[in-house]
């Protein structure tokens, strides 16, 4: 006899494909595969939108943007004549504004876009992945593919007393409607430059520790280059150091480490923890599926974005690899039309161009140097500084410098490295230059608009066999 009283069993629905995860990657899978006709299954848990439009590119960038109007103001004087004055009268007021930024954002480029798709059918709560498919809130989406892109968090640094201190993460950084008096900033890879740098141009005194140096993966010219930036802006960079503990003081938190042999202490109101990310894998079933992982929790993929699992697929920052939102965004497009279509495309990185909004701001694309030579390339190297760009002159802006590499045997242009106020916008076309295979002679060739930034990209080009500063206006 049966219960009347007991809960019926849900619904088993059935999908094409089903993408885990409603962030920047997830979108670009669920609509990838629904332009295809596939009938889709997008599973989000949490705020839509991901990382990039709710906690990360759009609103670290809005605020640093308005901290670099702080900064313009008081380098105004070099200009002869010209004098201006700004500083932060509500903070409060510009996180909200921030904040409403985000919500239009998130409504425009997620919420709104799920009823132009008909075949993408949105499901909301935890999901693990189980044989057959995808389980949701007790309801089976059956697929036999699957696309895992549930994105990344703030990680934790290993470093003793972390968890008894109230350290912020890039998330809760950004949130901060009251800024702090001082602020220590653990990690000098991109999130951590770029934060150390919008709080301290917003007032905070800022002191950034690193285990390495500034910006570790750069080119070590373009390191100490920054570096300096920081430290004619008052940024203090402690690099080179071992971390020992944190704690809590009266005021604040009380950093301890080994520099140079010597033990050393720093202390600050805040704490900001800018050490990497850790992968959202947790409660997925991948152990039980046998879907490999990293030491560090990253799902492992190879170039056709295929886990160890055949016909589960992951992309994003989840994979550990390239995190970047528009490098999310292409693997889960790679992902979603291997998925359906037989596994015919590669992942390919060579030409991705990466970029720290910092300021100035630090843009490459392709090989450093190093990374070149260790792949046992022969290279060949042109740096200039930016004191030899025309634009950079008539902005009396010279911070910075260009740095090409190329392939020493066939001249062939490898590696693009550009730190500059505007290099965001002129490593684009290195990254054309790349992915065309032109050589550093054809680059040289290319007509580049006078006083422009990336007219610098020409005269490192032209720096490989001339001396630059016996060209005219031009670049002849």
């Amino acid at each position: 006899m049966s219960d009347c009283c007991a809960p019926k069993a849900k619904k088993t629905d059935q999908y094409d494909l089903a993408v885990v995860g409603a962030g920047s990657a997830g979108f670009s899978a669920a609509i990838t595969a629904a332009e295809q006709g596939a009938q889709v299954a997008l599973i989000g848990a949490g705020r839509i939108g991901g990382t990039c439009v709710n906690v990360g590119c759009v609103p670290s960038k809005a605020l640093i943007r308005a901290a670099e109007t702080l900064y313009n103001a008081r380098a105004a004087a070099r200009f002869a004549g010209v004098s201006a004055h700004a500083e932060v009268l509500d903070w409060r007021a510009t996180i909200k504004q921030k904040d409403a930024l985000v919500a239009s954002l998130r409504q425009a480029k997620y919420a709104d876009l799920l009823p132009a798709y008909n075949n993408v059918a949105y499901r909301e709560g935890p999901a693990k992945l189980v044989e057959g498919g995808v389980e949701v809130a007790g309801a089976l989406l059956a697929a036999e593919r699957i696309i895992v892109a549930t994105g990344a968090r703030p990680g934790v640094p290993a470093i003793t007393g972390i968890d008894t201190v109230p350290y912020l993460t890039s998330t809760t950084a950004l949130e901060l409607e009251d800024l702090p008096r001082s602020l220590i900033v653990v990690g000098g890879g991109y999130v951590g430059a770029e934060l150390a740098q919008m709080f301290a141009r917003a007032g905070v005194r800022v002191t950034l520790v690193c285990r390495s140096r500034l910006l570790p993966e750069a080119e070590p010219e373009i390191s100490a280059a920054l570096a300096q930036v920081f430290s004619g802006e008052g940024i203090e960079v402690v690099s080179a150091v071992a971390y020992r503990s944190i704690r809590k003081t009266g005021t604040g938190v009380e950093l301890s480490f080994v520099r140079d042999g010597r033990e050393a202490q720093i202390e600050a109101e805040k704490v900001l923890a800018a050490t990497g990310r850790t992968p959202n894998t947790e409660g997925l079933g991948l152990t039980e599926l046998g879907v490999a992982q990293t030491p560090q929790g990253a799902i492992v993929v190879d170039d056709r974005m295929r886990t160890s699992r055949p016909g589960v697929y992951a992309a994003g920052d989840v994979t550990g690899r390239d995190e970047f939102v528009y490098m999310a965004a292409y693997g889960a497009k790679l992902a979603a039309k291997n998925a359906l279509n037989g596994d015919s495309l590669a992942y390919d990185n060579s030409a991705m161009p990466a970029i720290v909004f910092t300021d100035p701001q630090v843009a490459s694309v392709g090989y450093t140097e190093a990374v070149a030579r260790a792949a046992g390339v022969k290279t060949r190297v042109s740096t200039i500084g930016l004191d030899q760009v025309p634009r950079a002159l008539a902005a009396r802006d010279t911070r910075g410098l260009i740095k090409l590499v190329a392939d020493a045997d066939g001249d062939r242009l490898i590696g693009a490295h550009i730190c500059a106020p505007e290099g965001a916008d002129s490593i684009q076309t290195a990254a054309m230059a790349i992915r065309g295979r032109l050589t550093v002679k054809e680059v040289a060739e290319t007509i580049f608009p006078y006083l422009t930034t990336v007219e610098g990209l020409k005269l490192a080009a032209l720096a490989f066999d001339k001396e630059v500063t016996k060209l005219s206006c031009c670049a002849g």
